[in-house]
């Protein structure tokens, strides 16, 4: 029998929301050691941080606990995977140099058990959200970048951290599922037109956990939701994707109308 395949997404470590940041960590490693014995591998699907920059000596304080039990699953033979965010947009080598974790700055296509993923953070994808999509190509333009390395860490860090919260207010996250509008629903539907073979599409970002057939009658979207309110995640088991929620007896799955 294969082990399991984890994906989680959207912890945003570094702000306090209904239960604080520490305690949300502390959950996150809870649940890691309840699956390490089964798991071959875990994607991280972004926002694991609320805010991440590295800089070349330097990587912003905290989080301990879980990168320190990342290390123990790393070390036990689990492999590691980790799709870059929007909020953790500037993560670099770090995690891949310490760790041996797979890094992913774009969506990709997987083959996992027998099925065909297409997989990502979600953001910028679909139509809309131009305002961020312009964002997005500046924060990852690479002389952007430099320059914004140049700041001492203790005054870029302030100024990431200031931007990372206006940013959220903007957003109003989580918006309620509606199916004619969501963004990935039409992401999905216009990659099923380049590739019909896709059996799961993967996503967080959304901050809602949702598991939606699309219009082929067999493909699924899948969102992983959020560790701020859900602790929600999924898990790929002999083929088949399941949502589920950790230590959370009133989890609603959306999109299943």
């Amino acid at each position: 029998m294969s082990k399991k395949i984890y994906f989680l997404s959207d912890f945003h470590l570094g702000i306090d929301t209904g239960a604080s940041s520490q305690e949300r960590e502390l959950k996150v490693v809870r649940f890691l050691e309840s699956i390490r014995h089964e798991a071959s591998d875990i994607y991280l699907m972004g926002d694991v941080f609320d805010f991440w920059y590295e800089y070349r000596e330097v990587v912003p304080k905290g989080y301990i606990r879980l990168l320190g039990k990342l290390a123990e699953l790393a070390d036990s033979g689990i492999q590691l995977h980790y799709f870059i965010g929007n909020h953790d947009m500037w993560m670099f080598d770090y995690l891949a140099d310490e760790l041996d974790v797979q890094m992913y700055h774009q969506e990709t296509v997987v083959q996992l058990h027998g099925r065909k993923l297409l997989i990502g953070h979600g953001d910028g994808l679909g139509p809309g959200d131009h305002g961020y999509k312009f964002i997005k190509k500046v924060f990852r333009n690479r002389i952007c970048q430099w320059f914004f390395a140049r700041i001492h860490p203790n005054l870029g860090i302030a100024i990431a951290k200031f931007w990372s919260g206006t940013s959220r207010k903007q957003e109003k996250m989580p918006r309620p599922w509606d199916r004619g509008s969501e963004w990935l629903v039409s992401y999905c539907e216009e990659q099923l037109g380049l590739d019909a073979d896709i059996d799961y599409f993967i996503f967080g970002h959304r901050h809602l956990p949702i598991d939606h057939l699309l219009s082929n009658g067999s493909s699924r979207y899948v969102n992983l939701g959020d560790w701020m309110q859900s602790y929600s995640y999924a898990v790929l088991e002999e083929g088949e994707l399941s949502l589920r929620f950790y230590d959370n007896v009133d989890g609603v799955i959306h999109g299943q109308d």
